[in-house]
């Protein structure tokens, strides 16, 4: 069996892994895809240093098949296939209100305990999810992804004829864009990259450049003359929080899916003016993830054009160093039996 492992500062080895047993309440797994994510390639560089504990294996956004079940575990067969959401949430409080995804000890498998850059994978029992037996396992690579856009696009509450507007067009403003339309809302998709609003408008996305534009005047005139009914802030960027507040209706909604590690200026004028309504998504609940199963299960969503290519388990920390500031990259995978 193999494994890629981080030994810290931006640093990986690729070698013999160890086939863990699984434990009663446990399950191994045999791990057929796992995407490289923006948090592997924070990892790769060394920027969660702090939190990620060495020598280990990272990787999250997985999909696979059960090889072994410890005891008292029931519910699954060997062979099934299944991807893993990957909270422990163990350590979890009653301060924290019975919300396990966003809990006080909540911890990230693939972060802080060992992920699923493996070739076998050890995982707790209650964080799988079955999958369709036809299911194509390189697509079900994305369910984690496609989870979180699930998550972000729930809360947002989207209702048809609306209009949503997704600030960047990585992965992840992809999905968003894409969950959010089959809500029958007008998406539109905010992205100043080339490429990357090119891939959009392959798929079906409706994509702008707001550096070509008077973007809030353009959004303005398309909903005739009131603004979006929804923004979903994916960039990061400070200069993007602090304009978005101009691309809203009165009691315009804003989800904010980006993590903004840094306080950033917003205009709370409008705020009190619009009386706009702002809220955060964090990760995902089990509901997101058996939406994200049933949309690939339908076949509603272009998921295969996303995937930017295959590559086998030891090019693992080579796809992240190339990865690094890369916006011609949309999606990865590793193939972890090659």
């Amino acid at each position: 069996m193999k494994a890629v492992y981080y030994q810290g500062k931006g640093q990986f080895t690729v070698g013999e892994g160890k086939v863990i047993p699984p434990q009663a309440g446990e399950v191994r797994l045999k791990v057929a895809y796992c995407g490289v994510c923006g948090t592997d390639l924070h990892v790769a560089h060394g920027a969660m240093d702090a939190r990620v504990p060495t020598p280990m294996v990272i990787g999250h956004e997985m999909s696979g098949t059960v090889a072994e079940l410890g005891a008292g575990v029931t519910g699954f067969k060997i062979g099934e296939k299944v991807v893993v959401r990957p909270l422990d949430n163990r350590g979890e409080t009653p301060a924290d209100r019975g919300f396990s995804h966003i809990c006080q000890k909540l911890k990230f498998i693939g972060i802080d305990s060992p992920g699923a850059f493996q070739s076998s994978w050890t995982v707790p029992a209650f964080t799988l999810h079955k999958l369709p037996e036809q299911t194509d396992l390189k697509l079900a690579a994305f369910v984690e992804p496609l989870a979180v856009a699930c998550h972000d696009v729930r809360l947002g509450d989207i209702k048809k004829g609306e209009l949503a507007v997704v600030l960047g067009g990585g992965p992840i403003g992809m999905l968003v864009a894409l969950v959010a339309k089959q809500t029958g809302a007008r998406v539109v998709l905010s992205e100043i990259n080339p490429f990357r609003l090119e891939l959009a408008r392959s798929i079906g996305l409706e994509a702008v450049d707001p550096s070509k534009i008077d973007f809030p005047a353009w959004v303005k005139e398309q909903s005739g003359g009131s603004g979006a009914d929804i923004v979903f802030e994916v960039t990061g960027a400070k200069a993007v929080a602090l304009g978005m507040t101009e691309l809203l209706c009165i009691r315009g909604r804003i989800v904010i899916v980006a993590i903004y590690p840094k306080p950033v200026e917003l205009n709370l004028f409008h705020f009190f003016w619009k009386e706009l309504q702002m809220r955060g998504a964090r990760v995902y609940e089990a509901a997101d993830y058996e939406r994200a199963i049933e949309l690939i299960s339908l076949g509603a969503l272009p998921l295969e054009k996303l995937i930017t290519r295959v590559e086998p388990l030891e090019k693992m920390p080579d796809v992240c160093h190339e990865l690094h500031g890369n916006p011609e990259a949309m999606k990865v995978l590793i193939d972890c039996q090659t």
